[in-house]
């Protein structure tokens, strides 16, 4: 039986931070509707004391901020880009389109189709977050969207260069210095100098979350993100440093991102804090993480693997890190989690910078029924159907009787028209005698 020697905060009080930020963002998305380019302006000026001319970066713009960054600076950007569109070239390619015929002239078929325009967030708030845009541009160009545009905030008062570079690099149509709900909603929306888009994705803090979240139905989104979260799973071969390493270098992500270990082992369980106390005396962002893994760590003791399996299924974290003798156990096991990461040779950092697949991944327990972002993401699967007069008339009257069934007798008469026109049978409303 699991047994959990530290807890999270109550669900309570993340509830009611919760319902403040939504009624913020209705509000910001209210103004951004009304007002277009005027509160888009304001709304920069109140939380980014940002005022541009354009917030549009011009390609002379752009390249003066490129040549302010190193050439070394941009050969890792390239880098760590050219992982990314490999991985996603390849998960391309094992998306096909097919027609078969299932019945005597009977033709089905299906097209996969690029999303025709994505709006890309890219987070800068505390942490510029270059790595978000090979994520999403890299990722939506290849899966052949025809207009990319990207927003990031400015960061100390300035576009961030390396961001921006990435963002070119990538592939980015337009590129806006522009953060928060009031860019979220301006490409959504649209606005007098911003033509909508048909999807948003990228990750952002948790107004841009929830932004995000009630735009979805009027376009589309990658996934639904919360606060950035870890799970390591342990057994008594594992190293406490690393576990605690490898908690906390995602638990800087923000004050509210889980950090959660499930091990089988009572001697780490009992290592751990003592640990995690000590890497925070040495670590930079030791005020953001020391608060996370206050509020949101965990500690779980399990009796095996498979029970450690049963709860790590229940968690369906973001990041799942395993550090047992025999990870791929939890590969052959485990249903849901956003990324596996395999032994301790890997981890998430590699994940979420370099190594090639998508960072943008289920949070909230959303792994139970998705995965991250991916090629596919940006592609609807979309169905055709063909067929011959005589397999018309074949489909047709099973299709007639099981429409009488219903008593959707418009439904019916499509079918019975086909049976008069080509099979010359005397059915339906239509019918003559």
């Amino acid at each position: 039986m699991a047994t959990y020697l530290k807890r999270r905060i109550d669900q309570t009080v993340t509830d009611a931070i919760d319902a403040k930020v939504r009624q913020t963002v209705e509000g910001i998305m209210a103004e951004v509707k009304a007002r277009g380019d005027v509160a888009v302006r304001e709304l920069s000026a109140q939380f980014d004391k940002w005022t541009p001319g354009s917030f549009r970066l011009s390609p002379a713009e752009i390249a003066a901020i490129m040549a302010k960054v190193a050439p070394g600076t941009l050969e890792d950007i390239k880098f760590a880009q050219t992982q990314i569109r490999n991985f996603a070239q390849h998960q391309r390619a094992a998306i096909t389109d097919i027609e078969v015929e299932t019945l005597p002239g009977v033709k089905l078929g299906h097209k996969n189709i690029p999303v025709d325009s994505v709006g890309c967030y890219v987070p800068g708030g505390r942490y510029p977050m270059v790595a978000s845009a090979h994520m999403s541009i890299v990722t939506a160009r290849t899966a052949g969207v025809r207009r990319v545009i990207a927003c990031t905030p400015p960061n100390q008062g300035e576009p961030h260069a390396e961001t921006i570079a990435a963002m070119a690099l990538g592939g980015a149509d337009e590129i806006y210095v522009l953060g928060g709900v009031q860019a979220i909603a301006a490409m959504a929306l649209g606005t007098e100098t911003i033509a909508p888009v048909d999807m948003l994705c990228g990750p952002g803090n948790a107004y841009v979350a929830e932004a995000k979240r009630q735009l979805f139905g009027s376009v589309g989104i990658d996934l639904f993100a919360g606060p950035t979260e870890i799970l390591v799973i342990a057994d008594e071969s594992s190293d406490v440093e690393i576990i605690a390493t490898d908690l906390l270098g995602q638990a800087e992500h923000g004050p509210t991102s889980p950090a959660i270990l499930i091990t089988t082992s009572q001697a780490i369980a009992a290592a751990l804090p003592a640990e995690i106390a000590r890497q925070l005396k040495v670590l930079p962002t030791a005020d953001i993480a020391s608060v996370a893994w206050r509020d949101y760590g965990e500690i779980i003791l399990v009796d095996s693997l498979a029970e450690a399996v049963v709860e790590a299924d229940k968690v369906a974290a973001e990041h799942v890190e395993v550090l047992t003798r025999e990870p791929r156990y939890f590969l052959d096991h485990m249903k849901n989690y956003g990324a596996l990461f395999l032994g301790p040779e890997t981890n998430v950092s590699y994940g979420d910078k370099v190594i090639g697949t998508n960072h943008t991944l289920p949070t909230l327990g959303a792994a139970r029924y998705t995965g991250g972002l991916w090629v596919g993401k940006f592609l609807k699967t979309c169905t055709y159907q063909e067929v011959t007069p005589a397999a018309s008339v074949a489909i047709g009257e099973y299709c007639s009787r099981l429409c009488a069934i219903e008593r959707f007798w418009g439904h019916k008469e499509q079918a019975d028209l086909r049976l008069r026109r080509y099979g010359g049978q005397n059915v339906g409303l239509g019918a003559k005698s």
